[in-house]
């Protein structure tokens, strides 16, 4: 049931953090133009992600023994919140650090946790999230792609999976798939399977986009094996465990900066002008903006507690996605009622990028419509 998010804030000791991740920023990001800093979570750099994690500065809520920072969800969020608003590349690592590896943690073997949790601190082992199937869209229940068992006790692959995320850069594939029953069982049957993208038999297509780039991709699977080990968790109880998944993936800041570089390029160009008439519009973004960050920090507090707020994630991830969305509306209509004056290519052109790639801001992590049946659900509503 949804539960009334408490405002919380942020401990006063990340401050040293925050200092730290904007001196990294500045020394490794800082001649990047922002048409490519506007791309941030889409942006892939494996180098900086490497570079990130001999900082420190990756699996930050990892205990220590898996090579992780042994620090709480607090200070992950001002990492994260210090690289999305600098526009820094941090696709490459994104998923591993905040889906995959407290996925192992919390559900994997022991065998698994020591074989892949350290090389994702270090930003040397990049996954990516087979989920979405053709037909299926955000319908995660309908999965029809297998995994059947062999003889030998292992596994056996047939499928595709679409809007794979980074598919064609990433070493590993943690799979929902169907272990057993059919996709009329819905999520009885569904298991989650690491997936080696190496293996033969897996073939990758990029999916490119409006803006030109190719971040998404369709895997497919012919007769892929893996073994007895590549199960994660319990079989059949896959779905349970891509539910607290994704309040990990729908409550993050990650949901409110994707325009953000934007944002900032804008009020750059008004303060150049000395234009004081769109003080109240600017006025209002910000609000909007301030209030959706306090939620994504109250659902970290939850995430602290060790809750699972998977209905108030979803209201941040709405909300947010549909903040993103609005921002370059708002600034292109703003930039056409002054014709005369003079923007940047640089503004000119982060604000093409966002426009193009804003309409997947509600598609990738689920849809409006399946977000608002859960959070329907969570409120007793149906």
């Amino acid at each position: 049931m949804f539960d009334t998010l408490t405002l919380a804030s942020l401990p006063d000791d990340d401050a040293g953090l925050r200092l730290a991740v904007r001196d990294f920023i500045e020394r490794h990001i800082e001649t990047i133009p922002i048409e490519r800093r506007a791309r941030s979570w889409q942006g892939f750099d494996a180098e900086f992600s490497r570079a990130l994690g001999r900082a420190g500065f990756l699996g930050l809520t990892l205990p220590k023994e898996y090579g992780g920072g042994g620090r709480g969800p607090f200070e992950r969020f001002v990492v994260v919140e210090e690289l999305l608003s600098a526009g820094a590349p941090v696709a490459a690592h994104w998923i591993a650090d905040r889906q995959s590896a407290p996925l192992i943690l919390n559900f994997g073997t022991e065998e698994q946790r020591q074989a892949y949790i350290p090389r994702i601190c270090r930003g040397e082992a990049l996954f990516c999230i087979g989920m979405s199937e053709p037909g299926s869209g955000s319908d995660l229940a309908s999965v029809r792609t297998r995994a059947d068992r062999t003889d030998s006790g292992g596994w056996v692959v047939n499928g595709q999976k679409i809007w794979t995320t980074n598919a064609m850069h990433s070493d590993y594939m943690i799979a929902l798939l169907r272990t057993s029953g059919t996709a009329s069982d819905r999520n009885a049957g569904l298991s989650q399977l690491i997936i080696d993208l190496k293996a033969p038999g897996v073939t990758v297509r990029p999916i490119v986009d409006l803006t030109g780039d190719a971040h998404f991709a369709e895997v497919f699977f012919e007769n892929v094996e893996v073994g007895s080990d590549a199960l994660i968790g319990t079989e059949g109880q896959g779905w349970s465990q891509v539910v607290a998944e994704l309040a990990f993936e729908r409550s993050g800041p990650e949901r409110i900066y994707s325009s953000v570089v934007l944002l900032d390029a804008w009020v750059r160009h008004l303060q150049a002008l000395g234009r004081k008439d769109a003080a109240p519009l600017v006025g209002r973004m910000m609000a909007e903006l301030a209030t959706l960050r306090a939620m994504s920090v109250a659902c970290t507090a939850r995430l602290a507690l060790g809750e699972s707020p998977v209905v108030e994630a979803s209201i941040v991830k709405d909300r947010g996605t549909t903040f993103e969305q609005e921002l370059p509306e708002v600034i292109a209509d703003d930039l056409a009622s002054h014709p005369d004056e003079v923007v940047s290519g640089d503004l000119y052109r982060t604000l093409q990028y966002v426009t193009h790639i804003a309409p997947s801001f509600s598609l990738r992590g689920g849809t409006r419509e399946i977000l608002r049946g859960i959070i329907a659900r969570g409120m007793g509503l149906r």
